[in-house]
């Protein structure tokens, strides 16, 4: 197993423990300390877990070598996990989002919210602590590795840190303000679902441009340029394509060159320009560079 795949495993690895650990003590919490927040609470850290299983899965896939059938590599499995991750977060977010609005029509309607215990507003503490901890120490390992699947499931992390903020706010409402402040519970819950929404829209649509194939930014590309027109013996650039396929970048470009120079000339250049792009992107790069020439009258 490469490095790489290990530190991903590894962060992986914790982030499940931590969640298997704050599930049991949500769900606990939730029915004996009468607490329908944190109930939902349990299943947004129910939702961790299962992302965190479908990254060590596909991370493990996209690790693979290229091969006859995937030719540019298994990196969009990674992709397609962020994705997986994505959509599982806007769908939790909604989830709790709909939660909070029958809580609140319930409450109007005349119907008692019932008295949060201490246990639910203790784990609740718990929760926001460990897994804002837990938020930074996956974000950096999931930059340290460029593995766009961890940093998803680092906001994962940090959407489940809010959610419990939410929950504090609304079981402390609901222990020492009354009983018509229990309906801060759902309300809570509402806000907090429009961050873990707005979360999982963010990760969502880099993964959907990139399953689209689009091209990369501006920016990248005219740093591509850039680079590829500062060798010696480029003279022009022209049909520039690039793409990602997970934490790789896919380039094909036309190189125009003296058209007098010999195969193994117009070839050296092109190693120089694949190496000068290789330096920047990173040495899983995929460039292909056409060596095209330029008649001289």
């Amino acid at each position: 197993m490469e490095a790489r795949e290990k530190k991903i495993y590894k962060v992986t690895l914790i982030g499940s423990l931590v969640n298997a650990a704050l599930i049991i003590l949500k769900f606990i919490a939730g029915i004996v300390g009468r607490s329908s927040a944190m109930l939902a609470d349990a299943v947004h850290s129910l939702s961790d877990f299962v992302t965190d299983v479908i990254v060590i899965v596909f991370v493990r896939i996209s690790g693979k070598p290229s091969d006859k059938k995937h030719e540019y590599g298994h990196g969009k499995y990674e992709t397609f996990a962020t994705f997986i991750i994505g959509l599982l977060l806007a769908l939790a977010g909604f989830g709790l989002m709909i939660g909070g609005i029958y809580k609140i029509s319930a409450s109007l309607s005349g119907h008692s919210l019932p008295r949060p215990t201490m246990l639910a507003l203790i784990v609740a503490i718990i929760s926001i602590v460990s897994k804002e901890w837990l938020y930074h120490y996956t974000i950096r390992k999931g930059r340290e590795t460029n593995s766009p699947a961890v940093i998803a499931n680092a906001w994962h992390h940090r959407s489940d840190a809010i959610s419990s903020i939410g929950t504090m706010i609304g079981v402390s409402g609901a222990m020492f303000l009354g009983d018509k402040w229990r309906i801060l519970d759902p309300i809570a819950a509402i806000v907090v679902s429009l961050f873990i929404i707005k979360s999982g829209y963010d990760i969502l649509r880099p993964c959907v441009s990139e399953l689209l194939e689009a091209s990369l930014p501006d920016d990248q590309q005219q740093e591509i340029m850039r680079l590829v027109k500062s060798v010696a013996g480029i003279q022009q650039i022209h049909k520039l394509r690039s793409r990602r396929v997970g934490n790789s970048v896919v380039i094909d470009l036309h190189a125009c060159m003296d058209g007098s120079l010999t195969l193994y000339e117009a070839h050296s250049i092109a190693t120089l320009a694949e190496k000068a792009v290789k330096e920047h992107f990173g040495s899983n790069t995929i460039i292909n560079i056409h060596m095209e020439p330029i008649k001289h009258t």
